[in-house]
């Protein structure tokens, strides 16, 4: 029997090699508290969405080094819809290769969450979703001026007030981050904009996010060592 369509599709890379993460295992597995990993604390708004009642697809992008990520993600079952792509690194390389490589299994409005990032508002996936009622794309964004984090994340300029910010500018780990003053954590965008999601993680594009509506929250951290 087939799965039944989703109403939202999210995209978690999950095939990278994490070489600066420096451990012997999958960045994402790193335990945070007992029997919390990062991978849980990054999909908390995903089952916070999905518990709502929203029918959510999870497309799981993996390698063969992956098998522990895959086997732990089993946890989530019965709750989000798992599907598993396979990344071949040779024909499809880097996160923007991993986000082609699953797109043709979403549908509805796709988000892109990453397995090493936690946001700190559990809330922040839907209002993403939300956003893009407006203008096509929502992105869930920090403030952030330290240029040497900003040359390692997706940075963004952002502008507005009044609960209504909006994305001037964005750059996929800018050589010069000046004139950036935030980074993303989550990316939504419409159904019949889901094509452009991989020009996101491409450094040689022009960013699709510049015009997007943003959610600011406290805070974004990238687990990209055992220290956080």
């Amino acid at each position: 029997m087939s799965a039944p369509a989703p109403d939202v599709s999210i995209i978690l890379p999950c095939a990278g090699l994490g070489t600066r993460f420096g451990a012997p295992y999958a960045k994402e597995l790193h335990c945070l508290a007992p029997g919390v990993t990062v991978l849980d604390r990054s999909l908390e708004t995903v089952v916070e969405l999905a518990k709502s009642g929203v029918a959510v697809r999870v497309v799981v992008v993996f390698g063969p080094h992956k098998l522990d990520t895959v086997k732990y993600l089993a946890r989530y079952a019965g709750t989000l819809q798992l599907v598993f792509v396979y990344q071949d690194s040779d024909t499809e390389p880097g996160l923007d290769g991993a986000i082609r490589c699953a797109l043709p299994m979403t549908r509805g409005p796709v988000a892109l969450v990453l397995p090493d990032i936690v946001v700190s508002s559990v809330g922040s996936l839907r209002e993403a979703l939300r956003l893009t009622d407006a203008a096509g794309w929502g992105v869930v964004a920090a403030k952030e001026r330290d240029p040497a984090v900003l040359k390692q994340m997706g940075a963004l300029a952002v502008d507005g007030e009044d609960g209504v910010v909006t994305v001037e500018a964005a750059a996929e780990k800018p050589v010069d981050p000046v004139g950036f003053n935030a980074l993303w954590g989550i990316v939504a965008v419409t159904e019949d904009q889901a094509h452009r999601l991989p020009d996101v993680a491409r450094r040689d594009a022009d960013s699709p996010l510049t015009g997007a509506r943003a959610l600011l929250v406290e805070q974004i951290v990238n687990y990209n060592t055992t220290e956080g």
